[in-house]
Formats: structure tokens, C-alpha cells, sequence
């Protein structure tokens, strides 16, 4: 390999433990941190450079660990509809006004007035909050399904979706249906969801339940 091809792998490496100390998620740091425990292995081997080799060997060996651990964690999910007047529904919106704001920017606690609203616990923590208005046709049209940054990695909306369809359909809902959606990161998460673009509205997702 040219020697001017070596110091872009400590680059490599560089990027990588800067991507994972600006995640605050769990999975992600442990994946961005073995990304680059193996870039600084190789880096190492090419120098080389013993001292990095061995630390980053034993780096990558506790990640490898800690990444088992998180792929073969149990956790617990419950969901619990509320009303829209309680004290701790109000509280969650306020702590998490302005990242709701960037993901729903059309959303108001007034919707939740005679609308179906539920959360999601997470081992007993709230990680989303769901709300929607369902039609007499099966429609429910989404207020908001925000889900706590830490938390997204897809398991509440297989949780919503998938283990809670019976739920879903016992409230005559036939399809969920998002009438705005602009966000990048929430199109990811509509996909990843199994939600269907409507060319004739732009914007608007719907994913079939019944």
C-alpha cells in the first residue's frame, strides 16, 4: 500500500469516535466506536504502532461485548392511552417542545381533545407519545407519534404497528394516515415502517392496518 494512503485510515478512525460522541444513542456509539477501533487496528498494523494496536484490540473486544448485550437485551413495552388533560402528558410536551415543534411543527395539545392518545413505555419510561383523530371511514390521521431521541431505533414503531395492531383495529382503525410529513429523519422512519407515499399528496403517508 502507498505510504500516503496510511494516515487516512487514523482519519477514518478520527471521524468515527467523533460520530459516536455526538450519538446519544447507545447502539450507535457502540457501532461508531468498533468502526473505529478497527480503522485504528489497521492504521496500527501499517505505521506500525504496537501501543495502538493492543489498545484498540482490547477496545474492540469490549464493544464487541457490549453490542451483544444491547442485541440480546429483554425490554419491557406497555402502552397506556390518557385522555389529554394529565399532568404528565403536559409535562412531556413541555420538556419536549422544540424537538416536537421540528418533527410535528403544525401539532397543539388542543388536538388531543376526543382523540385516541396513547404512550409508549420503554422498562417503564415514557418513549412516545401518539395521538390521532379517527374517522368514522377507519382513518387515523396523526397529531403526533413522537418518539424520545434515545430511543429511536425503530422498536416503538414495530411495537405501535406490529404487536399492537389488535389494539389498533379494535379502535376501528383501518389505516394511519400522516397528512404533513417534511422531517428527513421521520420520512426515514415512515419507510422503515412500511408507510406508502401518496403521489396525488404530497406529504401525505398511509400505512394500511386492516
Amino acid at each position: 500500500m502507498p505510504d500516503y494512503l496510511i494516515p487516512w485510515f487514523g482519519y477514518l478512525a478520527s471521524l468515527f469516535l467523533i460520530l459516536a460522541l455526538s450519538t446519544n444513542r447507545d447502539l450507535k456509539f457502540r457501532w461508531f466506536t468498533l468502526c473505529g477501533n478497527i480503522s485504528f487496528i489497521v492504521y496500527s498494523i501499517l505505521l506500525p504502532s504496537i501501543p495502538v494496536l493492543i489498545t484498540n484490540t482490547i477496545l474492540l473486544g469490549i464493544n464487541i461485548y457490549y453490542l451483544r448485550k444491547l442485541y440480546r437485551k429483554q425490554e419491557s413495552f406497555d402502552l397506556i392511552e390518557f385522555k389529554g388533560n394529565e399532568a404528565l402528558a403536559n409535562k412531556f410536551l413541555e420538556f419536549h417542545q422544540k424537538e416536537i415543534a421540528l418533527y410535528f411543527p403544525d401539532f397543539d395539545k388542543e388536538q388531543l381533545n376526543n382523540s385516541l392518545n396513547f404512550v409508549v413505555l420503554r422498562d417503564l419510561v415514557i418513549a412516545n407519545m401518539f395521538s390521532a383523530k379517527v374517522s368514522a371511514e377507519g382513518d387515523a390521521v396523526v397529531h403526533i407519534n413522537f418518539t424520545v431521541a434515545r430511543y429511536r431505533d425503530f422498536k416503538v414503531g414495530q411495537y405501535i404497528f406490529n404487536k399492537e395492531k389488535d389494539f389498533l383495529t379494535s379502535r376501528n382503525i383501518r389505516r394511519i394516515v400522516y397528512t404533513q410529513v417534511k422531517h428527513k429523519g421521520h420520512i426515514e422512519y415512515l419507510k422503515a415502517m412500511g408507510f406508502i407515499p401518496q403521489p396525488a399528496q404530497p406529504g401525505s403517508w398511509v400505512k394500511e392496518i386492516a
